[in-house]
């Protein structure tokens, strides 16, 4: 399923619990007794994380932090059946709490502990998030809070995984049909298997070892090596599938969670249905875009129905596919711009405005908002080998090429934006050469885990509204907060007041509304509006493993942009 990390188009939910002994392919069998290995092997790593600490200091200059950041490393084992075997280093960063008052300086604010924050992925950093505290809108919260950022498992500077040379990855321009032809489909089969095997051949025996479970229990080896007896986090689309994990594995040491455009964790979803949903529900989502822009058909001229706006794109896709923008951009690189428009609406009058220009005969706007940056090459690498391992790692997918050619067929026939796409990032798992986990229940039972809280927005396409039902069902004592007639990924902090408030509340008090609540939606994007400064790059497709969840990661860029 495709959600978003930066750069690529993957997406997906997954389970959580406690894992027992293997079951058939090597998978943790359901929520089991707490003497399994890997159970033990947490504890024993997070009591050895707890004695050493992090020792923070000055950032490493490649990571492009400011001095007011801190970085340090926690050691994790890569297997956590055997926790005196190889080890990892994840690297993390932290601002401390500031224990300023944001409306009186000379008060003093007491400190809650660290607010250990990720915005989906699997691929995804946030070791760019300290610096949010600077922005207006965070500093209630960084007054209190130390704010930690790190790399998972895999991530950039933390044993980082590669499937592929970076200067192959990122081929443009490329075709993207809409229906594919049996030649087409023999082409992709071909480069699925092919990368699976490159996984395989340059990760090494590791890779098996790259899951949504250890990202749990890396989670809480971190929590102890921060110090802190109870873990408050904030995970934004996937983020939200392992901090559900999370919740299952140790509620008891969860002090506050919040779980930001919801994974559905359901069993029978994982992975391979979740990325049939998504490509659903980014068909209307995409109807929600083009009818915006038919709004605004004095602006833009591209049509005054939906249908009159699907017609211009179809155009654009067609000169394209005959001849690229810039010798760079054909209609998957159009497709992957749009796309990203699928999940944050103010991109929206920006890529209106490129599709418009281009159609007049000015392809510039067009090659800026979806040409390939070759300088992200090897970033754009590791977060696709990242999400790649993590989801076909975690979960059985169907082996049978025609079960993938039946179920794609029939939903391109409703769902023709991404559903091929879809298809394509995810078809490795098909051929994947490493044993699979069977699917966890994700479930706490009442008074087992403390008051969470669950913001979704209702028309989000990267991760289903239904996930978040499912998970509000699964977590007991958990709250939803609903932004109706919605649909950005990832709406903690950013545009909806009533979603923020209700989000600072909890973070700040613990307080929750009683029971389910719902925001009126944000403002709609002005046509005039330029995209904002704080969400940049270039997504290859719908994942949430390329693209970045959300306001808080938008806004920790913007923060570092201005950044001495």
């Amino acid at each position: 399923m495709r959600a978003a990390v930066l750069y690529g188009t993957a997406g997906s939910v997954l389970l959580t619990a406690l894992v027992g002994a293997p079951a058939a392919g090597g998978a943790p069998a359901g929520r089991t007794a707490a003497g399994s290995a890997e159970t033990r092997g947490t504890a024993v790593a997070a009591q050895r994380a707890a004695a050493a600490g992090i020792r923070f200091g000055r950032c490493a200059e490649e990571q492009g932090l400011p001095g007011g950041i801190q970085c340090g490393t926690v050691t994790v084992p890569l297997d956590y059946a055997h926790p005196d075997g190889k080890k990892i280093k994840l690297t993390v960063s932290r601002a401390r709490a500031t224990g300023k008052d944001a409306k009186n300086s000379k008060r003093k604010v007491p400190r809650q502990g660290a607010l250990v924050y990720n915005p989906g992925g699997p691929g995804a950093s946030s070791m760019y998030f300290p610096l949010i505290g600077s922005l207006p809108d965070w500093q209630r919260v960084a007054a209190s809070y130390d704010l930690v950022g790190y790399a998972p498992r895999g991530v950039e500077r933390s044993a980082p995984l590669s499937c592929e040379d970076p200067k192959q990855f990122v081929k443009a321009p490329s075709l993207a049909p809409t229906f594919p032809s049996e030649s087409y489909k023999k082409e992709r089969i071909a480069e699925a298997k092919a990368y699976a095997q490159g996984c395989a051949r340059r990760s090494g025996s590791g890779l098996r070892h790259y899951t949504s479970l250890n990202n749990a229990r890396d989670l809480d080896v971190l929590r102890a090596a921060l110090g802190e007896p109870k873990l408050t986090y904030m995970g934004a689309s996937y983020g939200t599938y392992f901090g559900a994990l999370y919740a299952t594995l140790f509620p008891s040491h969860v002090r506050r969670m919040v779980f930001d455009s919801v994974v559905n964790p359901a069993p029978g979803k994982i992975w391979y249905r979740n990325n049939l949903d998504q490509s659903a529900a980014f068909e209307a989502r995409w109807t929600d875009f083009r009818t915006w822009i038919a709004k605004h058909d004095d602006v833009y001229g591209l049509g005054a129905t939906p249908a009159e706006v699907l017609n211009s794109y179809e155009k654009a896709r067609a000169q394209l596919a005959a001849q690229p923008a810039g010798g760079k951009v054909g209609p998957a690189q159009l497709q992957g711009a749009f796309l990203e428009a699928g999940y944050f609406d103010d991109y929206w009058p920006q890529r209106a405005l490129a599709l418009s220009a281009y159609l007049k005969g000015d392809p510039k706007p067009l090659i800026e908002a979806a040409g390939p940056h070759p300088e992200a090459a090897a970033e754009q690498e590791n977060g696709n080998a990242v999400y790649t391992a993590v989801e076909c790692n975690d979960a059985p997918w169907p082996t049978d090429w025609r079960t993938w050619d039946r179920d794609n067929t029939r939903l391109a026939r409703v769902a023709p934006f991404e559903t091929w796409d879809n298809v394509w990032m995810n078809l490795p798992c098909a051929y994947w050469p490493v044993p699979r986990q069977k699917p966890l229940e994700v479930r706490t039972l009442p008074g087992e885990l403390p008051p969470t809280l669950i913001l979704a927005a209702e028309r989000d396409a990267a991760t289903p509204y239904e996930g978040a039902l499912e998970l509000r069902r699964r977590l007991s004592g958990s709250v939803l907060v609903t932004e109706r007639d919605a649909g950005t990924h990832g709406v903690a902090g950013g545009a909806n007041r009533c979603v923020n408030g209700h989000l600072e509340a909890y973070l700040l008090t613990g307080r929750l509304p009683e029971r389910h609540a719902e925001c009126a939606p944000h403002a709609e994007p002005k046509p005039s509006e330029r995209k904002s400064a704080g969400q940049g790059g270039h997504a290859k497709g719908p994942r949430d493993a390329q693209h970045p969840a959300g306001p808080a990661r938008s806004d920790a860029r913007e923060a570092a942009r201005q950044a001495p």
